[in-house]
């Protein structure tokens, strides 16, 4: 028969072992359900208040993925909830308290119809983020009214703005705009799979990248099918125009136009001068003199070797792969050279803020230095430290049953019938 001290110093059996390590999973995991609270209403304040375009980021998901270290995808997810905060209180308050994890209340914050703040919070106590899914789907949907009008005339109108910008407004019948749809779409599919090749190399549909480049969307699918159908009608006609923006520069006053289009701001001819993007007609006295120095265009060679060196955009924070620019840190028309020294690779967004004045990028190249508008150097590395605070006091989180759904008995959320006018 065993001693007492003998049964004392006996292993604990499976069973209390995984008993164990369920609690104090379910501890972590409500600390963490807290802290990501905490996190969704300090990235709430910071979109409030405009904040986050003083930072040099591209997006309010682009800054979060950068500061917190987090994919791109798990950004996305704090930044929607974050911007339901006062639609979905409930839901965000038992994500504080430790009860609801960030995944739960972002499937909610992304899907859910408005006023169903109180039914989720309740569901969303003892079913998986899966369960969840399904029953956002589930909701009514209002079905569209039948067209008993006739199809409207084709038209578009072209609306410039005092700053250049264009807005374009198309009015196509259905049957044309679904043709459209299809077009714009097939090219943006393109991107995206070109994006995914770049960012998404293990299959699991989110990017593999911590930091990557702003997704494809709808309007640069409608480049690519303006852009594709240009140089096609090139091929066709080889006396038509190309692609490419002809700029007319003045030698002496340092001012540019567009090729029979608008005058450029200082800002502008500086970035279509960096890199060879453009073509630039030199001027004195209103007469083109020539072309502009050959050496400002990047060799394929130069080229190579600049991506072989930076790989990515070297702006800290976003690490840019598709579209890169040669930027010339000392700048063309001030005597910059196009050598590897003076050139860095940089996305689009970020080539144009640095011409815009909101990020400083100074040099040489193997010693960078960039800079918000407020003048602080920006880091690469996220926020992370070691907590110098004691962990958020809340109940452990039980988490998700487990059970099998049974979605004969589930009650979807239906919105409330809206009143009569009458």
């Amino acid at each position: 028969m065993p001693t007492a001290a003998t049964s004392l110093d006996a292993p604990a059996s499976p069973c209390e072992r995984i008993d164990a390590f369920f609690d104090e999973i379910g501890e972590l995991i409500g600390q963490r359900n807290a802290i990501d609270g905490r996190l969704v209403e300090i990235v709430a304040e910071i979109d409030r208040e405009g904040l986050w375009g003083a930072t040099g980021a591209r997006s309010l998901p682009a800054l979060v993925a950068w500061k917190t270290g987090v994919s791109p995808r798990n950004a996305e997810v704090m930044v929607a909830v974050a911007h339901r905060v006062e639609e979905f209180p409930r839901c965000v308050e038992a994500m504080c308290e430790g009860r609801l994890s960030l995944d739960q209340v972002g499937v909610v914050a992304e899907h859910a119809a408005e006023g169903s703040d109180e039914h989720y919070a309740q569901f969303a106590e003892s079913a998986t983020v899966t369960q969840l899914r399904k029953a956002v789907s589930l909701e009514p949907r209002p079905e569209p009214e039948p067209e008993s009008k006739p199809e409207p005339e084709r038209s578009i109108k072209k609306t410039t703005h005092e700053d250049g910008s264009a807005t374009y407004a198309i009015r196509l019948p259905k049957l044309e705009a679904a043709k459209f749809d299809a077009a714009m779409a097939s090219h943006q599919d393109a991107l995206v799979a070109a994006w995914k090749r770049d960012h998404d190399t293990d299959g699991s549909g989110e990017a593999v990248s911590e930091q990557a480049p702003q997704f494809p969307n709808q309007v640069d699918g409608f480049m690519s099918l303006v852009e594709a159908g240009w140089d096609t009608d090139v091929a066709l006609r080889p006396h038509g125009q190309h692609t490419t923006v002809v700029v007319h520069l003045d030698a002496e006053k340092h001012t540019a136009a567009l090729h029979l289009g608008p005058a450029l701001t200082a800002d502008e001819r500086r970035y279509l001068l960096c890199d060879a993007t453009c073509e630039v007609w030199l001027e004195r006295h209103g007469q083109p003199i020539g072309a502009g120095r050959s050496t400002r265009a990047i060799s394929r060679r130069l080229r190579r070797a600049l991506e072989h060196r930076d790989r990515c955009c070297v702006v800290p924070g976003c690490g840019g792969t598709r579209g890169l620019h040669a930027h010339h840190v000392i700048h063309w028309e001030d005597g910059g050279v196009t050598e590897l020294g003076n050139l860095v690779l940089v996305c689009p967004y970020h080539h144009r803020l640095h011409h815009r004045g909101g990020i400083t990028i100074t040099g040489p190249a193997d010693r960078l230095v960039v800079t918000d508008a407020a003048g602080r150097q920006l880091d690469g590395g996220s926020l992370a430290r070691p907590p110098t605070t004691p962990a958020p006091q809340v109940p452990p989180c039980p988490g998700p049953t487990g059970e099998r759904a049974q979605w004969w008995w589930y009650q979807p959320y239906e919105p409330p019938p809206v009143p009569s006018a009458n």
